[in-house]
C-alpha cells in the first residue's frame, strides 16, 4: 500500500468516468502523482480541483504502479481567483503545465516545487498586470532542473562578461555583442532580465524570453520525445504576443 498526505499544487484535471477526475498533483516529497477522484466533477467539489490551487491531499493506492484516489482540503484557491485575468490564468496554467508534462512521475524536486508555490502566490497577490518575467525566471530554473540548465555567465566566443545579448540555439551559452560577428541572425536575444533579476522587462523583452526558453523546451525536453510544447505555453505566448501588438491590455 502506498499512502501519503502533504501539500500539493493541482497541475492537471481531466475526466474521468462517471463525474470522476484525473488529477495530477506536484508535491514537494512525491513530485508528479497521478490520481483518481471521485465525484470530483461534481458542483460541490468542482471548485477545489482547478489547475493552480494548493490543497492539503491525502494519496492512496494498492501498488505504486496503480492509479491511486485523491481527496484533498483546500489551502489556498489561486486558479480561482484569476478567472478574470486572463494573462494571469495563461502564467498559471502554463507553469503547470510545463511541470506536469517534463517532470517524470515519482520524482522529488523540492527546491523547484517551493519556487513554482512561490510564483503562483505572487500571481494571485496581484493578479490584475502581472510581470512574465517572474514566470520566464521560473522557466529557466525549470531547464536547469532538468540538467539543461543555460550558461549566461560568459561569452562562449571571446570568454568577456560584459555586453552578452544572445544566446547560442544550439549550446544554450551566452554570446556577447562582439563574439556575435556574422553569426547575430542565427542567435537568440538575449533579455536583460535574465541577467539582473531586478529588471522588470517590457512586453517586448517577454516575448523574446518566451521565444528563447521555449526554443530549449522544444529542443531538449519535449522535442526529444516527439512531443510538442504544451498548448498552455502557446497560449501564454499568443498572450505576449497581443501585448506587444496590442499594449497592455490583459483582455487580449
Amino acid at each position: 500500500m502506498v499512502e501519503w498526505e502533504e501539500a500539493a499544487l493541482i497541475v492537471s484535471v481531466q475526466p474521468y468516468g462517471e463525474g470522476s477526475a484525473l488529477v495530477h498533483l506536484f508535491s514537494e516529497q512525491h513530485g508528479i502523482s497521478h490520481g483518481m477522484v471521485r465525484g470530483g466533477r461534481s458542483r460541490r467539489q468542482s471548485f477545489l480541483w482547478q489547475v493552480g490551487n494548493l490543497v492539503m491531499a491525502r494519496y492512496r493506492a494498492r501498488l505504486a504502479e496503480n492509479l491511486g484516489s485523491i481527496i484533498a482540503e483546500p489551502i489556498q484557491s489561486v486558479g480561482n481567483r484569476l478567472l478574470d485575468f486572463p494573462l494571469s490564468l495563461a502564467i498559471v496554467t502554463s507553469a503547470c503545465a510545463l511541470v506536469d508534462g517534463a517532470l517524470p512521475q515519482g520524482e522529488a524536486h523540492p527546491e523547484l516545487f517551493m519556487r513554482l508555490v512561490r510564483l503562483l502566490m505572487l500571481i494571485s497577490l496581484e493578479p490584475h498586470m502581472p510581470s512574465v518575467t517572474p514566470y520566464l525566471l521560473w522557466e529557466k530554473e525549470l531547464l536547469a532542473e532538468l540538467g539543461y540548465g543555460l550558461d549566461l555567465s560568459v561569452c562562449a566566443v571571446t570568454g568577456h562578461r560584459e555586453n552578452l545579448k544572445f544566446v547560442s540555439p544550439k549550446t544554450g551559452r551566452a554570446v556577447s555583442e562582439e563574439g556575435a560577428g556574422e553569426w547575430r541572425d542565427r542567435l537568440l536575444p538575449l533579455p536583460s532580465f535574465f541577467l539582473n533579476t531586478a529588471e522588470d522587462g517590457s512586453p517586448e523583452e517577454w516575448l523574446q524570453g518566451m521565444n528563447l526558453t521555449g526554443h530549449f523546451f522544444s529542443r531538449w525536453v519535449f522535442g526529444v520525445r516527439h512531443l510538442p510544447l504544451p498548448f498552455a505555453r502557446e497560449r501564454l505566448l499568443n498572450r505576449v504576443h497581443g501585448l506587444v501588438e496590442n499594449g497592455p491590455d490583459v483582455s487580449v
